[in-house]
């Protein structure tokens, strides 16, 4: 039945958690990280668009990283909702690839969206006095746009590539999502080329920002240690702190899975979706609170623009009394 539902209409069956217990409870709970992540990005990007004082390169690189989180966690947990809370497992072969396309395209953009703040925090304290030639409003629109062209154009390739596929054998797909690696491995021919690019992809798209961020905190720190004075050291060591956490959230999950599912051995089918689906889900909630806690500028400008609307109230109420 499956399979002449499959060749009526194009489709793939989604089993990710199929044994997890209380998955409704998990869902739930995804679903209050996405409205954490909409909220809390849209909020961080309408203070930013709001105030002049903020449209700096470091700020519209926080709005590129904002968006990212936005479209990453949209690409996921809504589907998610549908297929496993409301049992509807089924998801049509077109919409798979536009799934496909949207998260591939946001997760190595968020790669290189925590690069290019790398880049801002590595002129800002190495070279304080060409900071203003160096890191411009332009220059950083450039990395960002640059980033953008180059990531979509590899995924339309490889989105592109997934449709010479044949799926005759099985439409069973072990994931939360359209993934790329569990749908090609599905395919009766031959998939060489989808694995060279996934590969490929894998290594340019994460080491790649993942080892120029070191390169950057490594040079931060031999300018740190070479300052005469240990105080501005330390304040510009400050300045990295959310940064970090950003790498650390988002890195270290990655990498933990990728190395437990290399050198592990046998992982658990259901715990390695779980782990998949935190470290994709929870970063993108948790950066906008990170950067709207720990910035102070941030901070100043929601404070104000609260001051402000409460005046207004003020104002109105007494108004209207009057």
């Amino acid at each position: 039945i499956l399979y002449e539902y499959y060749y009526e209409n194009p489709a793939f069956l989604f089993n990710g958690f199929h044994t997890f217990p209380f998955i409704s409870v998990y869902i739930v709970f995804l679903a209050v990280v996405y409205v954490v992540t909409v909220l809390f990005n849209s909020f961080l990007i309408c203070i930013i668009a709001l105030n002049r004082c903020l449209h700096t390169p470091k700020f519209l690189a926080v709005i590129n990283l904002a968006v990212i989180d936005v479209i990453l966690n949209t690409s996921t947990i809504p589907g998610m909702i549908k297929t496993f809370l409301f049992k509807d497992n089924f998801v049509p072969f077109n919409l798979c690839l536009v799934q496909m396309f949207v998260y591939y395209a946001a997760l190595p953009l968020e790669s290189y969206a925590l690069a290019i703040l790398a880049y801002d925090r590595l002129i800002a304290i190495c070279f304080p006095l060409r900071h203003n030639s160096f890191n411009t409003l332009r220059s950083m629109s450039c990395m960002v746009s640059l980033s953008w062209v180059y990531v979509l154009s590899v995924d339309i390739f490889a989105t592109g590539i997934m449709t010479r596929l044949s799926f005759c054998n099985s439409v069973r797909v072990f994931s939360y999502f359209c993934d790329y690696a569990p749908v090609f491995r599905l395919a009766c021919n031959d998939f060489t080329v989808q694995w060279s690019v996934a590969s490929t992809g894998s290594i340019v798209n994460v080491l790649g920002p993942f080892t120029f961020i070191l390169l950057s905190y490594s040079s931060i720190l031999v300018t740190v240690f070479r300052m005469k004075s240990v105080s501005n050291g330390i304040k510009a060591l400050t300045t990295c702190i959310e940064h970090l956490i950003l790498v650390v959230v988002f890195y270290i999950p990655i990498f933990s899975i990728f190395l437990i599912g290399l050198y592990g051995g046998s992982v658990d089918p259901d715990q390695r979706v779980l782990s998949l689906s935190l470290a994709s889900c929870l970063p993108p909630c948790i950066n906008p609170i990170i950067y709207s806690l720990k910035t102070k500028e941030i901070k100043s400008q929601a404070l104000a623009l609260v001051r402000k609307n409460k005046i207004e109230q003020i104002t109105k109420s007494t108004n209207e009394e009057a």
